[in-house]
């Protein structure tokens, strides 16, 4: 009797010990763990998973980013003129080969002017032009001579006009010159006008203007708001692009005049040297420091360290000697603005100084006082520093919010519809084979995906919002489509073949398995390459929902459905016997 018995029940013991199934198992332990369900009974009542804005409500915001992208030309002889007329006054060309024909690759192009004011070649370099040469003619004729080009004049001209960085980007049509501040047409027409100057004119007629930034200025400031914005210690905040000059925040849990808050402080990393009185110059940008190290305590001042690179060293060098700042520290503060607001001002220390009259300092430390509130400053300054500059000003420009009742409903009726599928799907199993041992494991499979892509969720910090909860739902309906395969394959008689015959139809339904996975990755890729918004969520959710399954979920369905069937069939026959 008890022979019969051991053959009608699964061997639970044999089927755990089996490679796929210890993985299978090893895959379930750690999601739970990742997931903490169980913290939904504790004091905070929540557990490891993070719900984006439409589940947990808070706000969201939409940012613009303000630019231009024009292809201009220009009289160089103008700007240069106009450059150099504050502190020399008129000038005369005497030489231009910036457009000349069949210059060779080892002659330098340029400019070669004269003037009778009395030149500083440091302060001639100081202007941006190019490199200079100043040659004494006589007593009171002096000769400068630029190396540059064309491009690198209009560039500095637009930055100086403009108080902005300006970027060249070579087209198949030319160059076209990003310029990073809001500009108008108009407005840049006759700044160029000054300088004997146009904007380009299309073949239609119609000028080579466009407001807005470059894809690349695009995606660098979202990678810039991405590091700054989760760097504050905030749950993860998705910043995604929308459109070619739109990035949209959302902020889960977050009321709107604290995401407002939140959002105006990451911007345009600066620093700037004071000159007279409440003058400044500017230094350099964010993007020329390339490291920062952990705020600390010595000297009896908090200090965050930070390292330049070689331009920014030697521009900081520069403007200090041009400043004074070198033989009186105390009267030229270095100062740091984000988005226009100062946000650090201290004088150079005297070792600095006397350090800047010998060469350029690259490793350096701002100091921002003793106490507290000085320490809490010192490590906000870190994370400004360390995030870089964004490239380009933003403007709000759409904002809104999500009721924390109306998310939290959300979050039921996401979970609710989840069950209801997964009960269909039972339902419609059932109603096909009609026989338990194939609809638990079945179920129990789709279950335990589940389980699985929550906790990949939860070990990435992947925020689950709507598209994502759907993407769960198709990712059920797929693993039951393959589970259905698995079956019809292994039934294709009405009953479990011999162990040769199983291993074909099981590895032919793995065959066509593993077609269709490669589909669904395929078809869902552009969604996660191109990020069209919440549908990234989506099809990042599908993705990995595909590959547990196929990797993990469907293998051990196979096995035990296989130890299940024979056991189900041992006991029919135990029973005809009986």
């Amino acid at each position: 009797m008890s022979e019969k018995t051991e053959k009608k029940s699964v061997n639970i013991g044999k089927l755990v010990k089996k490679p796929r199934v210890m993985l299978f198992l090893l895959a379930l332990l750690a999601s739970l763990v990742a997931i903490q369900p169980w913290g939904v009974l504790g004091e905070d009542g929540s557990s490891n998973l993070n719900y984006g804005l439409d589940l947990e409500g808070g706000s969201w915001l939409q940012i613009k980013l303000q630019g231009a992208l024009a292809q201009v030309d220009a009289d160089p002889e103008l700007i240069v003129s106009e450059t150099v007329k504050p502190i020399l006054g008129p000038i005369e060309i005497t030489e231009n080969t910036l457009e000349r024909e069949g210059l060779r690759e080892t002659e330098d192009s340029g400019l070669v002017f004269t003037t009778a004011a009395q030149a500083s070649k440091s302060e001639l370099e100081s202007l941006g032009l190019g490199q200079v040469s100043v040659d004494k003619l006589s007593q009171d004729k002096t000769q400068v001579s630029l190396t540059t080009t064309k491009e690198a004049l209009i560039k500095n001209y637009l930055a100086k006009a403009l108080d902005t960085e300006v970027v060249p980007i070579s087209t198949e049509t030319g160059t076209f010159y990003e310029i990073r501040t809001g500009v108008s047409e108009a407005d840049l027409k006759a700044l160029m006008e000054k300088v004997g100057g146009s904007i380009l004119v299309n073949e239609d007629g119609t000028l080579r203007y466009k407001e807005g930034v470059s894809t690349e200025t695009r995606d660098l400031t979202r990678e810039i708001l991405n590091e700054k914005l989760n760097s504050l210690g905030l749950k993860d905040i998705p910043v995604r692009t929308v459109g070619e000059d739109y990035i949209l925040i959302d902020f889960a849990g977050i009321d709107l005049a604290t995401a407002k808050d939140i959002a105006e402080k990451p911007g345009k990393f600066e620093i700037r040297i004071q000159t007279e009185g409440n003058e400044s110059t500017h230094v350099l940008y964010g993007n020329s420091i390339i490291s920062v190290g952990i705020p600390g305590f010595h000297d009896e001042q908090w200090h965050t360290p930070f390292t330049l690179n070689e331009d920014g060293g030697r521009a900081l060098q520069k403007a200090a000697l041009e400043a004074g700042a070198v033989s009186n520290p105390y009267m030229h503060n270095l100062e740091m603005y984000l988005d226009e607001n100062l946000i650090y001002s201290a004088p150079l220390s005297p070792s600095a100084a006397a350090k800047l009259k010998e060469g350029p300092i690259y490793s350096w430390e701002a100091s921002t006082g003793q106490d507290e509130e000085a320490k809490a400053q010192a490590q906000q300054l870190q994370i400004h520093l360390r995030a870089g500059a964004l490239p380009v000003n933003v403007v709000l420009v759409g904002s809104g919010h999500v009721d924390a009742t109306l998310g939290k409903q959300f979050k039921t009726e996401a979970v609710i519809a989840g069950l209801f599928s997964l009960l269909a799907v039972a339902f419609v199993v059932f109603r096909r084979y009609g026989r338990k041992e194939i609809l638990i494991p079945m179920v129990g499979t789709s279950i335990s995906e589940v389980i699985m892509i929550l906790g990949v969720a939860a070990a990435i910090n992947w925020q689950l919002d709507l598209p994502a909860i759907a993407g769960i739902i198709a990712a059920i309906g797929t693993g039951i489509d393959h589970l259905v395969i698995i079956t019809d394959e292994v039934l294709y008689e009405g009953k479990l073949p011999s162990t040769k015959v199983f291993l074909s139809r099981i590895g032919k339904a793995f065959s066509i398995i593993f077609g269709a996975a490669a589909t669904t990755i395929i078809a869902m890729s552009p969604l996660v390459v191109m990020g069209f918004g919440s549908l990234k969520g989506f099809a990042i959710t599908t993705i990995i929902g595909v590959f547990i399954g196929v990797l993990i979920a469907r293998p051990v369905y196979g096995t035990v459905i296989k130890e299940v069937l024979e056991a189900g069939e041992a006991e029919a026959d135990s029973s005809k016997a009986a």
